[in-house]
């Protein structure tokens, strides 16, 4: 039964390419109804920007990747796609290029909502990933790869979490930023797990990864490495903006860390943490764990 729903769900999805009826993805966006999946021809759609606000839809390429090239446009003047709906999905997409006014050009701008990104690539854009500060909002991001995106002033991450519910982030590689960070998130929890936050030989990210304003941060087998040419010497920062959340709170298990500056440090905590844990992290090159005032 479940998999004869799926067939006719297939079967009444709406077709986007060049050669359908639906040439643009922004056209499906105005036309799309909640509850519908939407079936992307892989090539390249250029200045196909789109706002998303129907709830439960799903996006998917089909026969290869589908390539956003912003050159230029941007919805609402803030990205290649800007999200206000719940339950999203978007698997197989790459955006790239995207730069406004405002220098804060997302790949995907999640306003609120909850959103899943999977098996898609964020790059060249001012900011990768970038949401807002929605206290509702979930974010969930699986098998994607953020890297090169960047902006004149260097106040860019490859992906960027507000202060919203939940961050998750899995099986996911992020890797040459430009003096921003690789991965920053306010959320109230946040989930790293099983990914690559390895800054590359050339790379000049800022922290790897950095929470904020601390929050409930799980960073779970990992592999963190920054690059001789950072302006930051920390790997991971917790706490540097001060604690917004009730529970701060730091679980740091079964990760690499690989750090080759002198002077260096693997991890940095401010004062006002609760319980830090640090347990079975392999570290490699110079420096220490700290833990401020937790406790580990």
């Amino acid at each position: 039964m479940a998999r004869e729903i799926y067939q006719t769900m297939i079967a009444m999805a709406l077709h986007v390419g060049p050669l359908r009826a639906i040439k643009t993805i922004a056209a499906c966006a105005i036309s799309a109804k909640s509850g519908t999946i939407i079936l992307v021809d892989s090539g390249d759609y250029v200045a196909d920007v789109a706002v998303w606000s129907q709830d439960d839809i799903t996006l998917r390429a089909v026969g290869g990747r589908v390539r956003l090239l912003a050159q230029g446009a941007a919805a609402e003047g803030k990205g290649i796609w800007v999200v206000r709906a719940n339950r999203m999905r978007v698997e197989g997409f790459d955006f790239e290029g995207a730069a406004v006014s405002s220098r804060n050009g997302a790949g995907i701008r999640l306003e609120t909502g909850s959103l899943r990104v999977d098996n898609c690539r964020f790059r060249y854009n001012e900011m990768g990933l970038l949401t807002n500060n929605d206290p509702n909002t979930v974010l969930e991001v699986y098998h994607c790869e953020f890297a090169y995106n960047q902006r004149p002033d260097g106040h860019n991450h490859n992906l960027y979490a507000g202060q919203i519910a939940r961050l998750t982030v899995v099986d996911s590689y992020f890797h040459h930023a430009h003096i921003g960070h690789l991965l920053k998130s306010r959320a109230a929890v946040s989930h790293v797990v099983n990914s690559r936050l390895i800054d590359g030989a050339d790379g000049t990210a800022s922290y790897e990864l950095e929470f904020p304003n601390g929050g409930m941060a799980f960073v779970v087998s990992n592999t963190i490495a920054q690059s001789t040419l950072t302006e930051n010497p920390y790997l991971i920062s917790f706490g540097a903006e001060g604690y917004k959340w009730q529970d701060n709170s730091l679980y740091l298990l079964n990760n690499q860390l690989e750090n080759p500056l002198h002077g260096g440090q693997f991890l940095k905590v401010f004062p006002g943490a609760g319980s830090v844990q640090a347990r079975n992290n392999i570290l490699i090159g110079y420096g220490s764990l700290e833990s401020g005032s937790g406790n580990y």
